[in-house]
């Protein structure tokens, strides 16, 4: 194996020249995986590793007994045979990628994902969840649909009393797209969807680079860092998908009380001709127009996607990253 020499800093200020293996003056490519696996084995390794760290950086050298009182003898002898501590020609151990490790371990650590509000799920959120679950029980059982419509007729009751039926529908669809929009407004981050566009567009181009190199150990490296990109991509999909499950614990009651109206109880103010837009006359707001998709739904998606885009567009409200 090639020899080189390491400088490592020591307390007095002043550095000491060591002789190490030449590989080690390098960055690892390896050393986040390296650090995840020790986090899955438990707290106390990461723990033990920061530990040895902290000595690292105080006075470069690092032996058993500068840590002995904080860590076990196997968590020691763990950090060795993972290959985060080299050996020095006998005279104590180097954090090897020290840089590395400190990144690896704030991205293993638990509160700095708590912090990132954008792809952790609240109890409420989950709590919302439940309650969504819920309200599709109301479909399928005319009970639970009577009761939950019955709350909700207490305030939609004397709007649908008096005025047509297609108008009740506008104005809910316009209600609920305000209220979506706000919504997702504060809950979607989009610095989320941004950051994982930015490391895919980077891991791309390293690829392209790499192979025109023909360097098979930045393409095995990169290929790692794209397994570990996966992870994080769910927890893209989670931060896209939490705004979803309040926007539909808003919007579901609505159509349950649409549906109780329009199969149950029967529209109040009867018009005479119902004309619908690309479709001409229907005989009913249960008919069906495309395929068993009845009429009132129809009409509710299609004002809600007309008013939901000028909402959106006067809020100012994005659901994607900005290019």
């Amino acid at each position: 194996m090639l020899s080189g020499r390491i400088s490592t800093p020591q307390s007095s200020g002043k550095s000491k020249v060591l002789n190490a293996p030449f590989s080690y003056c390098y960055v690892m490519p390896r050393t986040g995986k390296k650090v995840d696996e020790l986090a899955e084995e438990g707290e106390q390794m990461t723990d033990a590793l920061s530990t040895v760290l902290g000595v690292a950086d105080e006075k470069g050298v690092v032996t058993w007994g500068d840590v002995s009182d904080d860590i076990s003898s196997g968590e020691w002898g763990r950090l060795i045979e993972k290959g985060l501590l080299v050996d020095v020609d006998g005279e104590g151990f180097v954090v090897d990628d020290p840089e590395g490790v400190r990144g690896a371990l704030d991205e293993a650590d638990p509160e700095s994902d708590d912090d990132d509000g954008g792809g952790v799920w609240t109890v409420y959120d989950k709590m919302a969840l439940l309650g969504i679950v819920g309200l599709f029980v109301g479909y399928a059982f005319s009970g639970v649909r009577a009761s939950i419509a019955g709350l909700l007729d207490v305030f939609l009751g004397p709007l649908e009393a008096t005025m047509p039926f297609y108008m009740v529908i506008l104005v809910l669809a316009t209600v609920t797209g305000v209220f979506s929009a706000i919504i997702q407004d504060n809950l979607m981050d989009t610095s989320v969807m941004s950051e994982y566009r930015e490391k895919a567009d980077a891991l791309k181009e390293r690829r392209e680079q790499a192979k025109e190199r023909g360097d098979e150990e930045e393409l095995e490296e990169i290929q790692e860092e794209q397994v570990q990109m996966m992870t994080e991509n769910l927890g893209m999909l989670q931060a896209q998908f939490r705004p979803m499950i309040w926007i539909m614990l808003s919007t579901i009651p609505v159509f349950l009380w649409m549906f109780w109206i329009v199969r149950d109880v029967g529209v109040t103010v009867q018009e005479s001709v119902i004309v619908m837009p690309f479709f001409g006359a229907v005989p009913s707001w249960s008919a069906g127009v495309v395929g068993p998709i009845e009429v009132w739904i129809v009409w509710y998606f299609m004002c809600s996607l007309v008013f939901t885009q000028v909402i959106r567009k006067s809020l100012d409200v994005r659901s994607s990253p900005s290019g």
